[in-house]
């Protein structure tokens, strides 16, 4: 399954390890994924993959 967010489609960036030589090397940065179970109108459940800041604003929504 792809490291994705569904809400805020926050994904994997790619970026530099710098030593203190400054030697650099390739890394992936992966966002914070928490997996949450949501209860549809039917009656059945889901479960999403969210990331954690979209968890925080969608609290403060609530």
């Amino acid at each position: 399954m792809a490291k994705r967010c569904f809400f805020s489609g926050k994904s994997p960036m790619v970026g530099n390890n710098v030593s203190h030589a400054n030697n650099k090397n390739k890394r992936k940065l992966y966002p914070n994924l928490r997996t949450i179970r949501l209860t549809l109108e039917d009656g059945s459940k889901v479960k999403l993959k969210v990331a954690a800041s979209t968890l925080r604003t969608m609290k403060k929504s609530v």
